[in-house]
């Protein structure tokens, strides 16, 4: 394929490319030579889940997999100890050295419902970070300036506020641009969030002798609260491992005025398809509960095949536009000797599983959500007797039924 008909494929769904020009010669370059670019994303295993906004940037990747092109994914094992202060407005928890590994292990299984196993090559940046002596991370800093550091928005928001801002937290950029010297990319990806990041990798390999990574950004997604971008600790995120009928839902709660925002990012389909709904949407031709249907099924089968799809809108059909309780409510076995006993209703959700914590759970009864043998708890107080067979439910997905033996 031409290089011109390669960078049509490359700016779907791209916001911005530094530089367009540079990505052209790259690209011709690589046909002339036979040989790919090196094409770098990093990712902080910070959580142990990924979601749709991930998905966004994966999906650009994979477009580059079906070019030809060589994807490195990076598991951030040492910068993911310190964390990335992009968009934080205080110094990031640190995590430990169990906590990065465990939650990287989780990310590579999910990696592959995307990107190409045999296309992809997954590497840990301790394998070279943790190797760096005083001297050469001494070396490493004065390729930058404090002043420079400072010019970005997040950092200096802190500054100007009188937040702290660790020293370490400088290291985080220098560290994901010495990420691409070390494996002179040629493209690296990420949100528009991450901008200065990237940047900081074609500063750096300028520095070192190489020559500068394009830098591809995607957009940023919006959760599903339609305000803030989709996030675990917002808790406004789909992830792309959670069940069928879970997406289905929570795809499904989306507010209209960004349905065409997740129809553009989170699926797969044609350009024109997509234009052909929105254009139905604009002219009133099309109701938009099938529209967000159909997008819901698109991004169920997406993750977990056509089947699971089918069978998630026959579900929701069944649990929220029939208000029935579905057939295969899973069983929670706790301990006999609560059988029968009275149990505050928070309590009884993190012992069922519905809730992660029990101040989640008083959240859950507070929001009226929160139903035992389909009747609606109120009081965060009310007592429950565990009797076998009862059925718990919050919100309009989440239903266990208590069992003892």
């Amino acid at each position: 394929m031409r290089a011109e008909e390669q960078l049509e494929i490359i700016k779907r769904n791209t916001e911005e490319i530094i530089s367009e020009e540079e990505l052209l010669h790259k690209l011709r370059r690589s046909i002339e030579q036979n040989k790919p670019l090196r094409c770098k994303l990093g990712f902080d295993p910070s959580a142990p889940d990924l979601h749709l906004g991930h998905a966004v940037v994966l999906h650009k990747i994979r477009d580059f997999q079906k070019l030809g092109h060589h994807v490195t994914i990076i598991l951030g094992d040492f910068t993911g100890r310190i964390g990335d202060p992009t968009g934080r407005s205080e110094t990031r928890k640190q995590l430990t050295e169990e906590e990065v590994l465990a939650n990287s292990l989780t990310y590579q299984e999910q990696l592959y419902k995307i990107l190409d196993p045999k296309k992809t090559e997954v590497v840990y940046n301790s394998s070279w970070l943790s190797k760096l002596d005083f001297a050469a991370v001494i070396e490493l800093a004065g390729k930058y300036t404090v002043a420079r550091m400072l010019e970005r928005e997040d950092f200096a928001k802190r500054y100007r506020e009188g937040q702290a801002i660790g020293v370490h937290e400088f290291f985080y950029p220098l560290m994901q641009g010495y990420d691409s010297v070390v494996l002179e990319a040629d493209v690296e990806f990420g949100a528009t969030e991450q901008k200065f990041n990237l940047l900081m990798g074609r500063h750096l390999q300028r520095e070192y002798g190489y020559e500068p990574q394009v830098a591809l950004m995607t957009p940023v997604l919006i959760g599903t609260a339609g305000s803030q971008k989709m996030s675990k600790s917002l808790g406004n995120y789909i992830g792309i491992h959670e069940s069928p009928q879970e997406i289905y839902g929570k795809v499904m709660s989306i507010p209209d005025a960004i349905m065409m925002d997740y129809y553009r990012l989170a699926t797969r389909l044609d350009p024109e398809v997509i234009s052909r709904i929105e254009l139905a949407l604009q002219e009133g031709t099309h109701h938009p509960r099938d529209a967000k249907m159909r997008l819901a099924r698109e991004i169920v089968a997406l993750y977990h095949g056509e089947n699971a799809a089918v069978s998630a809108e026959r579900h929701f059909k069944d649990v929220f536009q029939q208000n029935l309780v579905p057939e295969n409510v899973p069983r929670v076995k706790l301990s006999p000797e609560l059988e029968n006993e009275d149990i505050i209703i928070w309590r009884l959700l993190t012992l069922a599983g519905l809730s992660s914590s029990n101040s989640e759970a008083r959240r859950f009864v507070k929001q009226g959500g929160v139903k035992v043998n389909s009747e609606k708890v109120l009081d965060v107080d009310t007592s429950v007797k565990a009797t076998h067979g009862l059925l718990v439910q919050v919100g309009k997905r989440k239903f266990a039924r208590l069992t003892f033996r």
